[in-house]
């Protein structure tokens, strides 16, 4: 039996399944959706559940004419999945009580449809994990050595370029004002998003696994590169207008700008590699 044919002769079970899954999750998910909302960080959580159903359209095909055949050690992960919820909901953890819900969804994947079409969504299923925060024990251990590599870098190439400045940890001292390098700045924010939209990107375009993996992993320098000249351009502006420089307007307009710098160079290092399979071809 197809996928197509099987979802056809059991829509209402499946239905049914949907909406059971849904009132399991019914707090877990609006909260997760708040946190996208007000925290910059995981704002990107928006774009990943439609990313990954457009992974799922891309092979649509494929899925309809899949065989079903359901296996029983899915109901395991499922059980798993459930285990994992209810000890996360007693702990009040909330990064594992929410990736719990992958991890449901990957077990009843494989108990109703089969290891055949669980291949077939593996990499959606897993790309779930981007709209997922990160515990905040985890997010401090990342943002701080890289406001400390940031701020490191930042300084000394103001000095090379004759900037007077000084640093002490990710304070960075002009003689007429003093910049703090926040998370903000660190290059942390932008790498989140940004990792989630390279494993994207790295799917869409036609490049070996290799090459995906090197696009993918290009995230970590571009993000920190560009924050990093988001630092160093606020250092040169703050020394002509005070701290002001790194408020207010500019200092979200930068942000922006960074991004946008990081995509464009996300886009021509994978435009790059896709031509050198081209040439291969």
């Amino acid at each position: 039996m197809t996928l197509s044919e099987y979802i056809g002769n059991y829509k209402f079970q499946l239905a049914t399944l949907i909406i059971l899954l849904l009132g399991l999750y019914a707090n877990i998910i609006p909260d997760m959706v708040k946190d996208w909302y007000h925290d910059d960080n995981y704002s990107h959580g928006f774009l990943v559940p439609i990313i990954a159903g457009y992974f799922l359209y891309c092979r649509r095909e494929e899925l309809k004419t899949a065989d079903v055949q359901p296996w029983n050690l899915g109901l395991i992960i499922v059980i798993a999945g459930i285990l994992q919820l209810l000890v996360a909901w007693l702990g009040v953890e909330y990064f594992t009580m929410r990736s719990s819900l992958i991890v449901v969804i990957a077990g009843l994947v494989l108990y109703f449809f089969g290891r055949n079409i669980f291949s077939i969504a593996l990499l959606p299923i897993c790309y779930l994990i981007f709209m997922v925060p990160l515990p905040y024990l985890i997010y401090d251990a990342m943002a701080f050595p890289l406001k400390l590599f940031v701020t490191k870098v930042s300084v000394e190439f103001l000095q090379l370029v004759g900037v007077i400045v000084m640093r002490e940890g990710n304070i960075i001292m002009f003689p007429a004002t003093t910049l703090e390098v926040a998370d903000a700045c660190s290059g942390i924010r932008s790498l989140m998003s940004l990792l989630a939209l390279s494993v994207a990107y790295a799917f869409f375009i036609d490049i070996s696994t290799a090459k995906r993996w090197v696009l993918i992993f290009s995230a970590v320098p571009i993000a920190i590169l560009t924050n990093a000249v988001r630092v160093i351009v606020t250092g040169i502006l703050a020394q002509w207008w005070g701290a002001k420089a790194a408020e207010g307007f500019f200092h979200e307009f930068a942000g922006l700008a960074v991004f946008a710098l990081a995509m464009v160079l996300l886009v021509s290092l994978g435009a790059l590699l896709g031509r050198g399979r081209k040439g291969n071809a």
